[in-house]
Parts: C-alpha cells; sequence; structure tokens
C-alpha cells in the first residue's frame, strides 16, 4: 500500500512539474519584443491599408518584422503611422520606406514616431540600389561648382548639361555630341569620332572645338572621381536621416560604397542569377570591417511570374545567411495591379519556408547564429566599381571592362570556390581597419 502511494505521489508530483513548464516552453519564443538577434518578415509594396493589415494577420505568428515598402504610401504619412500601429499591435518590428523624399517635416514625424512605438521602431528603409542605379540606370549628378547637371545613363553614355544651354554627350563607344545653342533656335549639331573625324549641321558651320578638347573635360575619368561623387551624392542626406534614426537600405552590388556613404543596415539582395556566397562575401564583408549590421532581402529571380525562387531554395537561401550571421531577413513582396493573389507575388511556398526558417532556425537552440565565420578576406583595389556579376561587367557603368577587371573577376571567382562562405571581400581603405578574425590575406593582382 505504501509502495503503491509512494508511486501516485511521484506522478502528481511530475505532472505538476510538467504542467507547470510546458507553458513556459510554448510561449518564450512568441516574447518577440525582448531584444531579438535577428529580425524576419516581409516587405509591404502596395497601395492599400487593408492589404497591409492582411498581410501583417498572415505572417504575424512567425516573423517579427514588418517593413512598409510602397512608393504610393510613403508620403502619407497618416497611413503608415496606422500601418504601424497595426504591426506594433501585433507585437512586430517595423519600418518604413522612404525614396528620395526628404523634408524638414519628416524630422517632426521621425521623433514623433520614436516616441509613440520605441524600440520597435527599428529605423527607416531610405532609397535603394544607390549603386546598382549607378551601374544600370539613369543617375544624375549636380556639379557643386559649375552647377552643371551630369546624367549617367543606363547605356553607360555621360550628359553634361550646362547653365549656358550648351549640351555635351559623351556616348559609351568614344563618340562626343555636342549641342550649341544659337539666336535663330535652331542651335549647331556636332559628331566628334576618335579617329579626328567630325560631322556638323549646318554643314557650312566651323568646329567650335576639338575632340581632344572636349574628351579632356569630360567628368569622371577615373574610378576615384566617380566613387567620391557618389559619396558625396548620398552623405548629406544619410547624415540628415541618421540623425533621427537608423538608416537602412538594399543593393545588388558594390555594399562597401552604400556603408562607405553613411548607411547603418545593407540588405543583400538574394536573386537575380547572382551566387549566394558571392552576395554574402560582399555585404558581410563591408559590413564587418565598417563595423556595421547586415541582411538579406529575397527578391527576383525571374522578370516574369513566377518572380522569386522556389520555397525550398528561399528557405534554404535564408537558413546559411543565418548561418553566415545575417541580423535581418525580408521576403520583398510585389503587388501587381488586377492580380488574383491577395498577397502579392507571395505564394504559399513562399510563406511556408518563411514560417519554416523561423521554426526550424531562428527559434531551433540546435542551429547557431553566425557559426560560419568568415577566416579569409580578399581585398579588391581602392575605389573599384566593378558589377562583379560576370566577367565583363561594366565599371561604375561608364567604363568598359579590361585586363585588370578581367584579373579581378578570376581571382575573385577562384578565392569564393575554394574558400566558399569563409571568405569576405572588402576594398583597400585605409580609412578602416582590417578586422582581427581573418587569417588569411588575400590582395587582387591587377
Amino acid at each position: 500500500m505504501l509502495k503503491k502511494q509512494k508511486i501516485i505521489t511521484t506522478t502528481i508530483l511530475i505532472l505538476i512539474i510538467t504542467s507547470s513548464t510546458i507553458p513556459l516552453i510554448q510561449t518564450h519564443p512568441q516574447n518577440k519584443k525582448e531584444n531579438p538577434q535577428v529580425f524576419a518578415g516581409v516587405s509591404y509594396g502596395g497601395n492599400s491599408i487593408p492589404e497591409a493589415k492582411q498581410l501583417i494577420n498572415k505572417v504575424k505568428s512567425y516573423s517579427n518584422l514588418f517593413i512598409l515598402q510602397s512608393g504610393s504610401l510613403q508620403r502619407d504619412t497618416d497611413a503608415i503611422t496606422e500601418i504601424g500601429d497595426y504591426a506594433i499591435a501585433a507585437e512586430m518590428y517595423f519600418m518604413p520606406y522612404f525614396g528620395n523624399y526628404i523634408e524638414t517635416s519628416l524630422s517632426t514625424w521621425l521623433d514623433s514616431a520614436k516616441q509613440r512605438w520605441g524600440n520597435q521602431f527599428i529605423g527607416i528603409y531610405y532609397r535603394d540600389e544607390i549603386c546598382g542605379k549607378l551601374l544600370d540606370n539613369y543617375y544624375t549628378f549636380t556639379n557643386p561648382t559649375t552647377k552643371d547637371t551630369i546624367t549617367k545613363t543606363r547605356y553607360g553614355d555621360i550628359v553634361v548639361e550646362k547653365t549656358n544651354g550648351i549640351t555635351i554627350h559623351y556616348e559609351f563607344n568614344g563618340n562626343i555630341n555636342l549641342y550649341e545653342p544659337t539666336n535663330n533656335g535652331e542651335g549647331i549639331h556636332s559628331t566628334y569620332y576618335p579617329n579626328g573625324t567630325i560631322t556638323i549641321n549646318p554643314p557650312d558651320t566651323k568646329p567650335s572645338t576639338t575632340y581632344q578638347q572636349l574628351s579632356t573635360t569630360k567628368p569622371y575619368q577615373t574610378d576615384e572621381e566617380i566613387a567620391q561623387q557618389l559619396l558625396t551624392q548620398n552623405e548629406n542626406e544619410i547624415t540628415f536621416l541618421k540623425n533621427s534614426t537608423t538608416v537602412f537600405s538594399s543593393d545588388y552590388l558594390l555594399y562597401w560604397y552604400n556603408y562607405k556613404a553613411g548607411y547603418d543596415t545593407v540588405l543583400t539582395q538574394l536573386g537575380w542569377n547572382i551566387s549566394l556566397n558571392q552576395q554574402i562575401s560582399l555585404c558581410r564583408g563591408a559590413a564587418t570591417t565598417q563595423k556595421k549590421d547586415w541582411g538579406v532581402i529575397v527578391t527576383w529571380r525571374y522578370t516574369t511570374p513566377p518572380y522569386l525562387d522556389s520555397g525550398k531554395e528561399i528557405y534554404e537561401q535564408l537558413k546559411k545567411s543565418y548561418e553566415c550571421g545575417a541580423k535581418y531577413f525580408v521576403l520583398f513582396n510585389f503587388y501587381e495591379e488586377n492580380s488574383s493573389n491577395p498577397y502579392g507575388t507571395l505564394k504559399d511556398e513562399h510563406f511556408n519556408a518563411l514560417k519554416r526558417f523561423w521554426h526550424d532556425v531562428v527559434q531551433n537552440p540546435r542551429i547557431t547564429h553566425n557559426q560560419i565565420k568568415a577566416d579569409t578576406v580578399l581585398i579588391l583595389p581602392k575605389n573599384f566599381g566593378g558589377g562583379l556579376r560576370w566577367r565583363e561587367d561594366a565599371i561604375w557603368g561608364i567604363f568598359k571592362p579590361n585586363e585588370t577587371s578581367g584579373k579581378i573577376w578570376d581571382q575573385t571567382q577562384s578565392t569564393l570556390n575554394t574558400h566558399n562562405y569563409t571568405l569576405d571581400i572588402i576594398y583597400d581603405d585605409p580609412t578602416y581597419t582590417l578586422p582581427s578574425n581573418y587569417k588569411n590575406i588575400i590582395k587582387t593582382q591587377e
């Protein structure tokens, strides 16, 4: 009888201990406000407050970050506040997007947002792809001395519009087109060729200059000039914002210069058929050397539906990035007009990938964050602006690939193949001290 009573008492004690422990195990991972090690979630790129809330409801049980990445809602601070309130109520961290939208009133809103949401407001996503757009798209500068407007086109041409009406168009192939205004309003149109040939309209007009003279006045003739102009163009605006909050952005190349311009965190864009280990090596290396944070944002693999990679591939990309030390993980979401999918380009397989990442990786103590560490660093030349997407990639979008850039490409790929995810890639820059974690230091051979 005593033995039986002892067994019953022991069983009751076990049940009491178990019942008091189970809720603790179940609820602790859901407390997402306690200084999380990582932030994982989605972005919303539509223009509807109800749709944004619908997306929050969809992911709030397996994520802790919501980015309002809407071009149309960025000027509606009331809408931003309403969506932010909803995300915060769902125990998520919140970040709104602003692109080329800097006004004094934004400072007032930022101050109120910090007061309203506390540490759950983690900063703003300001502009994106500043280096990618420089290489692949139209990009406009203003010469602070002459006030000339300088446009780099998507084709690698440079167009200079002077304040006196003269326009000089430097083609990527070396030809130079000159327009000079005249009193009759028709103007003089001339084309200067590298071989010395000149064509002029009206044809009876004498040339006003030479190819050599025009060539010597071409802006941004060196890597250093274009790199410095990029930094100057962005530093002032980013510094203005950094006085108020943490500033984020994303890009798909040249992360070093995003950080150097002042960004606190850069999300490397996964997709575009660029290798994962190269993207991680470039972004992590820049962040580590410049003492910043880094993350990943899963973007398009295709330019047509289904746009995104498969859910299985996305999960593996997120997991590997986690193991390599990324702090932020985002699924980019684009909303097409008249689409039947209420969640934009994200489909069930993508949501399931995020859910699996959250439960099987982020909340899994058996998977260590930042367990794959870089012990090797490849140092690229100072101010080098090659896109490194293929061997013949343009340099800064305005220089043709050359023998040096080809050698850099070859060495970069061979080093990546040898060291894989234990490699970081940085740039030669005396401004920064090389971190001590790099045991193997490799410099590119120009």
